[in-house]
């Protein structure tokens, strides 16, 4: 009952706003109220989507069923960089410069979790003081709870709400990365990443990971040392070279090896594809630009703009959309299992035991994990 609810409000209040504004431009009161009925309703249900109980686990899943047809037709862009490379900044910018343009913005804004306390202060929106005030945007942060990858769990789900909702455009702003936190990749359109003018010299710039997987690579704050930004620029364009982005089919043959370990997972296909349609892809471009001067943004969205309707030509855009459910149902298969084996009452009975000997030097680690395995799998190796 708690999903069905919360889908009529999600799609009722989003076709009245919109319908609204269409026919009746001067009615900014009843457009602003069916805005608001709107955002209440997605940010309920990605408290849903978010809740560790069985009973929201089972509403949750028929409520992303009954979205499942409304959802699709958004933009996804994920944005990613190191702490203090202006993130929030860009994203407020870039909102109010969308929201101008006519979109529907939702911004997905994950936030690091303590490993001591747990907590999160989940002070993107507080960041973002223009942007979270304006009615045609919905800012969601949402804690990463030890999720690695720079993302939070559900962030894939809370993707579909938004566009069920209405979003036309949906940001992902992970936290703070570094050179391994790729999991975005897997579940936008474009992944953007965001350097500063000095983050490293040239062998810093050519270190593979999350490097190697952006469509778009932005050197924010540029105005601070211009000759840095495009130094900057220069060693990223040249890295991207070397990754073989520019004309080298056969960098999805190099970088198979190693792939039979995702293949037994299920994400072998997935990674196969999306390095197919790298190697097929134009080398990213590297753009300047100062979010906090607002300069560079309108380059920024005919970039993106130019990047979609190539890919959607090219037959890329909806391969990319393909891999990202496959991905996002391995993920959840694998999420599922890990915690069916900390619950199942074998492996529950065994666990204090194994985990006091492994602390004490007692059982190898890899022992530890084998007999959990087998007391999992009912005995049989």
């Amino acid at each position: 009952m708690k999903a069905q609810e919360l889908a009529q409000a999600l799609l009722g209040s989003g076709r009245r706003a919109s319908a609204t504004q269409t026919t009746d431009p001067g009615s900014s009161n009843q457009t602003q109220n069916w805005e608001a009925l709107n955002r209440r309703a997605l940010a309920k249900s990605i408290t849903l989507l978010e809740s560790t109980l069985p009973s929201d686990r089972a509403e949750a899943d028929a409520l992303i069923s009954m979205l499942l047809p409304h959802t699709g037709q958004s933009l996804r862009l994920g944005i990613s960089g190191v702490p203090g490379v202006g993130k929030s900044t860009f994203i407020e910018v870039l909102g109010l410069y969308l929201i101008n343009k006519g979109h529907k913005l939702a911004v997905l804004a994950v936030d690091p979790s303590s490993t001591v306390s747990g907590g999160s202060i989940l002070g993107d929106k507080t960041r973002m003081e223009r942007l979270s005030v304006n009615p045609s945007a919905f800012i969601r942060p949402s804690p990463s709870r030890g999720t690695l990858g720079g993302v939070a769990e559900k962030t894939r789900e809370a993707i579909l709400l938004c566009e069920a909702a209405g979003y036309d455009i949906v940001i992902v702003e992970t936290v703070g990365v570094g050179q391994s936190e790729t999991t975005v990749s897997l579940m936008t359109d474009l992944f953007v990443l965001m350097q500063l003018p000095n983050a490293g010299d040239d062998l810093q710039a050519i270190k593979k990971g999350v490097m190697e997987l952006a469509d778009l690579v932005l050197i924010n704050k540029a105005d601070l040392d211009p000759n840095a930004a495009t130094r900057a620029q220069a060693q990223i364009t040249s890295a991207m070279r070397l990754y073989g982005f520019h004309g080298n089919p056969s960098k999805s043959t190099q970088l198979d090896q190693g792939h039979d370990q995702d293949a037994l997972h299920g994400h072998g296909h997935e990674h196969e594809q999306s390095h197919k349609a790298q190697s097929s892809t134009p080398l990213p471009k590297v753009l300047q630009l100062s979010a906090l001067q607002e300069k560079g943004i309108e380059n920024f969205w005919q970039t993106v703009s130019a990047y979609k309707v190539s890919r959607e030509k090219s037959g890329l855009w909806s391969e990319r959309r393909r891999s990202q459910a496959l991905a996002g149902m391995w993920e959840r298969v694998d999420s599922e299992l890990k915690r069916s084996f900390k619950e199942y009452p074998p492996v529950r009975s065994m666990l204090p035991n194994v985990l006091a000997g492994v602390g004490n030097g007692s059982l190898a680690p890899t022992v530890a994990a084998r007999q959990l395995l087998f007391a999992y799998k009912g005995g049989h190796a």
